[in-house]
C-alpha cells in the first residue's frame, strides 16, 4: 500500500476531531487528514445507540460555543439529534472532505531523522509532521471478568454493541450495572421485556433531570436573539461547574448535593425496603452522580426486580448472585468502557513505550494535551484533560484552541521538532495529585472510573473549567523543548 504524507493527521471523528477540523480551516489551516476507525462520522455518538442513550449535560452546553444550534428540540440532546448536529457542523465548516472512514489505525513511531510520524493503518501508511490523538474515553467496552460469562446460552450483549434486530417483547432480560448507561437503557427495557433482573454492585446517586421539549417560541427567540442562548449556556455552566465544590475542593459541600439525591429517592420510590437497597453509603461525587427521572419509577414497577447480592458466575441459563439463579433470556451488560483507548497501546514513543505503558505507570501528561517522549504530538482529553464537574465539550473546546494555537506558531516559526518537557509535565502531574485529595474523588468512599488500582486521581482536572480554560488560552511553547528546521538545535521557548 502507498504512504501519504499529510502535516496535520487526526485520529478520531467524534467532538474533538470534527471540533479540532472546524477550528483549523477557521485558522487557515486547510492540509490536514482526520481518520475514523468507523463508516460513520460522530464518535461516541454514532457507536452508542442503545434504547434511551443522550446526553446528561443539557444541550446548548453540550455543544460547541462556535457552532451554538437553536434547533435543540429537547433539553438534554437524545444520540440521533447529537450526531446530527456533529454531522452538520463537518458538513457547515468545510470539514467532511478532510474525513478518512473505516481507517484504523494499527501503529505509530516518531522517525528522529525526519521528525515525522510514521503512520500504518489497515488502509495505508501516512506520514505526518504532527499527530493528534482525538479518540475519547468511551471508545472500548468494558467487559466484566465474571465467572461463566462465556457459557451463557441466551443473547449477550454490551451496551455498546447494542443489537437493534433483537426483540425484546415477551423476554427475560438481565441487566449487569447501575452506572449511568444503565441509567438510561433500563426505563427503555423495562417498556418492553416481560420481566427485567438488575443486578447492582452499588447503587448510584440519582438527581432530577428535570428533562422537557424545547418549545417553538424559545427556538425562534435562539435564533433571532443568540445572546439568549449563551445566557442560558452560562447559567448551565454555573449550575454544572458547582458540582467541582464536593468533587474537588471540600468533602464538606456534598451535603446540599445529597440532600437532593435523597429528596429525589424518596418522592420516587415509596417503597422503604427498596429505597433502602437503593440509598448510596457514599459521598455524593465519589462516583459520577447522574441526572434521571425515570430510573428509579422504572425498578419500583412490579416487572422489576433488583438484585443486590454479589454476582457469583453466570450459567447456561442465567446469573448466580448470592447463590440464588436467576434465569434470563438476554444479558445485557452496561458495565461502561475501558480506561484507555486502543491507540494508546499502538502509540510509541521515543522510548519504545506507549502511552498506555506510561499510563499504567500512573496517570500523566501535561495539561492532557502533550506527553513527554512524544514530540509532535497532542491529544484531546488525556491525562488531566477531562474534568468531572463540567461538559466534556468545554474542556475540549479549550483544548482544540490550544492545539490550533500551537500549529499555527509552528507554522509561523518553522519548528519541525516540539516537545514538553519531562520536567514541566512531572511538576503539572504532581500538582494534579496534590491538589485531587481534598474532595469526594478520592475521599468519598467508595471505588469508581474517578481513580486508578493505585487509589490515585485516574486523570480528571482537579480545578475550575475557567482556571483550565485560562491555562490553554495560548501554547506556552516556553515549557517545550524545540528544534527549528534550519538550526537542527534545541532551543527552548522558541515557538514564542
Amino acid at each position: 500500500m502507498s504512504t501519504t504524507h499529510t502535516p496535520v493527521l487526526v485520529v478520531g471523528a467524534g467532538f474533538g476531531g470534527i471540533g479540532l477540523g472546524a477550528r483549523l480551516r477557521q485558522a487557515g489551516i486547510t492540509d490536514f487528514t482526520i481518520i475514523e476507525r468507523t463508516d460513520d462520522l460522530g464518535g461516541t455518538w454514532s457507536r452508542n445507540t442503545y434504547p434511551g442513550a443522550a446526553c446528561d449535560v443539557p444541550s446548548t452546553l453540550y455543544s460547541y460555543a462556535f457552532a451554538p444550534n437553536p434547533e435543540w428540540s429537547r433539553k438534554y440532546g437524545t444520540q440521533p439529534e447529537i450526531l446530527a448536529y456533529l454531522r452538520r457542523v463537518a458538513d457547515d465548516f468545510g470539514v467532511t472532505p478532510h474525513v478518512r472512514l473505516g481507517t484504523t489505525l494499527t501503529a505509530a513511531r516518531f522517525d528522529e531523522d525526519t521528525r515525522r510520524w510514521e503512520v500504518s493503518t489497515d488502509r495505508g501508511d501516512f506520514t505526518a509532521d504532527v499527530l493528534v490523538s482525538a479518540v475519547g474515553a468511551f471508545a472500548e467496552a468494558s467487559i466484566p471478568d465474571l465467572p461463566g460469562l462465556s457459557s451463557f446460552g441466551g443473547d449477550l450483549m454490551h451496551t455498546l454493541h447494542w443489537d437493534h434486530d433483537l426483540d425484546l417483547s415477551g423476554k427475560r432480560v438481565g441487566v449487569i450495572g447501575t452506572g449511568a448507561t444503565a441509567v438510561q437503557v433500563i426505563p427503555e427495557v423495562q417498556r418492553v421485556a416481560d420481566e427485567v433482573v438488575v443486578f447492582q454492585r452499588t447503587p448510584p446517586w440519582i438527581v432530577p433531570r428535570l428533562d422537557r421539549a424545547i418549545t417553538a417560541v424559545e427556538r425562534g427567540l435562539y435564533r433571532r436573539l443568540p445572546l439568549s442562548q449563551r445566557a442560558t449556556r452560562a447559567a448551565w455552566y454555573g449550575a454544572i461547574e458547582s458540582f467541582g465544590l464536593p468533587g474537588f475542593v471540600n468533602t464538606a459541600f456534598r451535603h446540599p448535593f445529597e440532600a437532593l439525591g435523597r429528596l429525589q429517592l424518596r418522592r420516587q420510590v415509596s417503597d422503604p425496603v427498596l429505597r433502602a437497597r437503593l440509598t448510596p453509603d457514599y459521598m455524593i461525587g465519589c462516583k459520577r452522580a447522574i441526572f434521571s427521572d425515570a430510573y428509579y419509577p422504572a425498578l419500583a414497577e412490579p416487572n422489576v426486580e433488583l438484585v443486590t447480592e454479589p454476582i457469583d458466575e453466570v450459567g447456561p441459563t442465567g446469573v448466580v448472585a448470592g447463590g440464588a439463579l436467576h434465569e434470563v433470556d438476554v444479558l445485557i451488560l452496561a458495565t461502561g468502557f475501558t480506561a484507555l483507548p486502543a491507540l494508546t497501546e499502538v502509540v510509541s514513543g521515543t522510548d519504545g513505550r506507549t502511552i498506555g505503558d506510561r499510563y499504567r505507570e500512573r496517570p500523566q501528561s501535561y495539561l492532557g494535551v502533550a506527553n513527554a517522549g512524544f514530540p509532535n504530538m497532542f491529544t484531546v482529553l488525556g491525562p488531566f484533560g477531562a474534568a468531572g464537574n463540567q461538559s466534556a465539550v468545554v474542556m475540549i473546546e479549550a483544548q482544540i484552541d490550544y492545539i490550533v494555537d500551537a500549529l499555527t506558531r509552528v507554522g509561523r516559526s518553522g519548528i519541525s521538532r516540539f516537545e514538553i518537557r519531562a520536567t514541566e509535565q512531572d511538576e503539572f502531574v504532581e500538582e494534579m495529585h496534590a491538589r485531587s485529595g481534598r474532595g469526594t474523588w478520592l475521599k468519598g468512599g467508595c471505588v469508581s472510573y474517578y481513580t486508578n488500582g493505585s487509589g490515585l486521581n485516574s486523570g480528571l482536572f482537579p480545578g475550575w473549567s475557567f482556571e483550565y480554560r485560562s491555562r490553554t488560552r495560548r501554547w506556552d511553547a516556553d515549557r517545550y523543548d524545540v528544534q527549528h528546521e534550519r538550526r537542527g538545535a534545541a532551543t527552548e521557548g522558541a515557538g514564542r
